[in-house]
């Protein structure tokens, strides 16, 4: 196997395990609170970078303190508010939904950089946001008809993990002092680790009982799709250029809609699957107008381009 075939290995991976996220936040939410949830899986995740750190050789970066202040509130957003609401939600909306708007993040991710950096975008890319958008529309309508308030506020929910992880991005886009990917990844552990226990304590964790499933999920989330999909998207991203790294984030709304169905015994109504290929073919035209305009350097991170580097 060649360099690039096994970089698309790698790749498609790590997307399997980002969509796994969908599954293991679902089991989570029913057994545990988001913030006391969020800290086990960060107070997991975090020994395992400081020891990829320790074997690289790694260091943390000398930043200036505007840079330290953007990385504490990319820890809030991107790793704090999304874990929490993305568990908060699935407590509420079906695995299935949730699945389809977290692959919408590529795209949100555009619009917000459209919208709040005044990037000019092309008319692919508008078209593409704005298919995106009708799959979540559809989302939205189906969960009104189904399952009435409460699955419309999971999905709203949802929508704000995705929010936050947009946020994520744009202000790793404004760092002054670009931070190395496992570098960023160690802090977003340890500053999300401090900022979800000290939340925790509302949830008062010590009187709850802790489900051996739950608990399973949480160690789960912490060591697959977080560090093991760290490093197999930054294996993959080194043998093919951003662009068609770009491509393989489709695979992770397709795994966390196969986990749903195979593992959760959730099924696919006709709207869900109509806005599933909105979603779907948003993100494969926008990867695939990016992948005609050669010469992109590797890939930052996936789904988001933080997908990875800010822990999931």
């Amino acid at each position: 196997m060649n360099s690039r075939m096994r970089g698309y290995c790698y790749l498609a991976a790590a997307m399997v395990l980002v969509g796994s996220t969908v599954a293991a936040s679902k089991i989570i939410g029913s057994g545990l609170p988001p913030f006391t949830a969020t800290a086990l899986r960060f107070a997991i995740a975090l020994p395992c970078f400081a020891l990829l750190m320790a074997l690289t050789g790694a260091r943390l970066p000398r930043l200036e303190r505007r840079d330290w202040l953007l990385l504490v509130a990319q820890a809030a957003a991107g790793s704090v508010g999304y874990t929490t609401l993305l568990i908060a939600g699935l407590q509420r909306a079906s695995a299935v939904d949730g699945g389809i708007i977290l692959g919408t993040l590529p795209l949100v991710s555009a619009a917000i950089a459209i919208l709040l950096l005044g990037e000019r975008p092309g008319k692919a890319t508008l078209a593409s946001i704005a298919a995106a958008g009708f799959g979540v529309w559809l989302m939205v309508s189906h969960a009104a008809g189904a399952g009435g308030a409460r699955s419309l506020a999971g999905n709203a929910l949802i929508l704000g993990a995705v929010l936050c992880e947009g946020l994520f991005i744009l202000l790793n886009k404004r760092l002054r002092q670009p931070v190395a990917p496992l570098a960023l990844s160690t802090l977003m552990a340890g500053f999300g680790l401090a900022f979800s226990a000290a939340a925790s304590v509302a949830e008062a964790p010590w009187t709850l009982p802790l489900p051996a499933s739950a608990l399973m999920a949480v160690a789960y989330y912490a060591l697959a799709p977080t560090v093991g999909g760290f490093l197999l998207w930054y294996a993959g991203a080194a043998r093919v250029n951003g662009a068609e790294a770009a491509l393989f984030t489709a695979l992770a709304p397709v795994s966390a809609v196969a986990l749903a169905a195979g593992l959760l015994g959730e099924s696919l109504s006709a709207t869900q699957a109509s806005g599933m290929a909105c979603v779907l073919g948003a993100v494969l035209a926008s990867g695939w107008s990016g992948l005609r305009a050669r010469g992109k350097p590797p890939a930052a991170a996936p789904g988001t381009a933080g997908r990875c580097a800010d822990p999931r």
